[in-house]
């Protein structure tokens, strides 16, 4: 898995889907973007990628799609609509965009990635170095009172809720 990280101008969302689909297609491989500020870091999406992998091989996946799969899980929502609040907008956006090849060998990825990068005129940058805790304590509905209760952090706690989109099938 590769995570194309940087901002974007996005003018024409569904221009914007089309290229992140034209790319999976092209290169044969899954394309999900992440508004990158309700991500906690690289291991919510991997952790989302694994789990949405775990789904399909049991045939217990929610979406038919496994680009939107991998958006439930990261969102920790079995709701499509409710999970696509934490994808891209229209806007000045800060991204993240999964692409991950299940089969391959990485090379497809490293491909696609730099398409990517030409074809959405991504300005790079780090994206998953800091936290928007307030957004992500918001929209994985995490309470003051239980970030106070844990041993853990908010990070430890996302994380937490996306495993247990499994338990909540």
């Amino acid at each position: 898995m590769i995570v194309v990280e940087g901002c974007i101008e996005v003018d024409d969302l569904d221009g914007t889907l089309s290229t992140l689909d034209a790319v999976a297609e092209e290169y044969g491989l899954t394309v999900q973007a992440f508004d990158a500020r309700y991500l906690v870091d690289r291991g919510h999406l991997e952790r989302a990628v694994e789990l949405a992998d775990r789904a399909f091989d049991r045939g217990e996946n929610v979406a038919r799609e496994r680009s939107v799969e991998i958006l439930l899980y990261a969102a920790g929502r079995r709701q499509i609509d409710d999970a696509l609040e934490m994808g891209v907008a229209e806007g000045q956006r800060r991204v993240a965009v999964v692409v991950d090849d299940a089969d391959g060998d990485g090379g497809a990825e490293s491909a696609a990635a730099a398409a990517l990068r030409d074809r959405l005129a991504l300005d790079p940058a780090s994206t998953l170095d800091s936290v928007d805790a307030e957004r992500v304590r918001a929209f994985f509905d995490v309470p003051a009172a239980e970030l106070d209760a844990v041993d853990g952090d908010l990070t430890d706690l996302v994380h937490e809720r996306v495993a247990l989109l499994d338990v909540e099938k």
